[in-house]
């Protein structure tokens, strides 16, 4: 009997050195040293291609081994956000920080929760100005406007057509904290065409043309629909921005009642590559809210004159409140021929703008610049 005690004691002995010894092993597998390969791409195809430097925002893999108790990620002196389901014992997703490093290491940490640290060699490419929309392209000389984008970094410079710039040395443009938007007066002599942003990391040209003059198919040369024309500004009217301009004042413009801004047959400046291709394209206005455009709606049709246009048309909604400024208002085309009965390149289209909507608004709003171009300038 004593025997066969001994036999199962030493059975059971080596049963638990067996079982402490592999949760050692497995302890020792989790709490090894860090340590990093290589970083990638992140796009499965594209797995082999190695980094040695990404640009701000990018989406990187960091892998190597040892990873699972990482805390921060610093890129320079920028620390990035990570979201911890993407963190595994041999891979770290996370996006590189598109904050602007004060101190350049050219250096990826790594802290853990032990507090230890890693370092591996990585450079990070500091992007040149992404210039976006401008809230007023058809902004006055003197006029503060505001064009938005990425990668706003102080010292700012920005040209105009004619030579005119203004710049952050001078006062004359400002950046917000994010670095996506800066504010400017445009300078006396700005003319017609690409505004161009140059920092030190870079230039860019704008996709937009300020006071863009193509493919205008109405802009209130002449009286129409139900606006009053305007031609020489008095007290309370907005300043002129291209020549005439419509101003629509109805205090009590009710649910569901048909007011025609305009309503015709365009058989002008309208390509027909918007109507094949009308992803490339945006259809833009400036409008100026002496009230706030509130309730009630706008629809909006481009289609053949004989269409049944019942139901199919786009709806350009409230709330806008331009405080009683001029605004440029971007619709990408794309949306406006997708709510419209389909239509392909014809001879003369039916183009409409109509108030009927839900709930009473007091209206008083300045139209101008109807026009249909392309979303990016094509260089020659």
């Amino acid at each position: 009997m004593k025997q066969l005690y001994k036999s199962i004691l030493f059975v059971a002995t080596i049963i638990l050195a067996t079982m402490l010894n592999w949760s050692c092993d497995t302890n020792i597998s989790n709490i090894g040293t860090p340590y990093i390969l290589y970083v990638r791409v992140t796009n499965p195809a594209s797995a082999d291609s190695l980094l040695v430097s990404a640009g701000q925002g990018q989406l990187i893999a960091i892998v190597g081994g040892n990873l699972q108790t990482v805390k921060e990620i610093w890129f320079n002196d920028q620390q990035a956000t990570f979201n911890p389901v993407y963190i595994t014992n041999t891979t770290i997703l996370v996006s590189v920080p598109t904050q602007i490093p004060g101190e350049v290491s050219n250096k990826l940490k790594l802290i853990f929760s032990n507090r230890q640290s890693l370092l591996y060699d990585f450079n990070v490419k500091i992007n040149k100005p992404t210039v976006s929309t401008m809230d007023n392209e058809y902004a006055l000389d003197g006029e503060a406007t505001v064009i938005r984008g990425q990668y706003f970094y102080l010292p700012i410079t920005v040209s105009f057509p004619g030579g005119a710039t203004v710049t952050s040395d001078d006062g004359g443009v400002t950046a917000n904290a994010t670095n996506t938007a800066i504010t400017l007066k445009v300078p006396q002599g700005a003319q017609p065409g690409q505004v161009t942003v140059t920092t030190n990391f870079g230039i860019t040209k704008s996709d937009f043309m300020f006071r863009d003059d193509r493919n205008i198919f109405e802009g209130f040369d002449t009286p129409t629909g139900a606006g009053n024309n305007i031609t020489d500004p008095g007290d309370g009217d907005p300043p002129l921005i291209n020549g005439p301009y419509t101003r629509l004042i109805n205090p009590a413009m009710g649910s569901w009642v048909w007011t025609e801004l305009f309503s015709w047959i365009v058989n002008h400046n309208i390509p027909d590559d918007a109507i094949l291709n009308p992803g490339d394209y945006n259809y833009k206005f400036e409008v100026n809210t002496v009230n706030p455009y509130n309730a009630n709606g706008v629809r909006i049709w481009v289609t053949s004159q004989d269409s049944n246009t019942n139901g199919s048309f786009y709806s350009w909604n409230p709330p806008l409140d331009t405080q009683g400024k001029w605004q440029t208002v971007v619709i990408p085309m794309s949306d406006i021929m997708a709510a419209n009965v389909p239509i392909g390149v014809l001879p003369n289209y039916f183009f409409s703008f109509v108030f009927c909507g839900d709930g009473t608004l007091n209206c008083d709003m300045c139209f101008d610049n109807f026009r249909i171009v392309p979303k990016v300038i094509q260089d020659f």
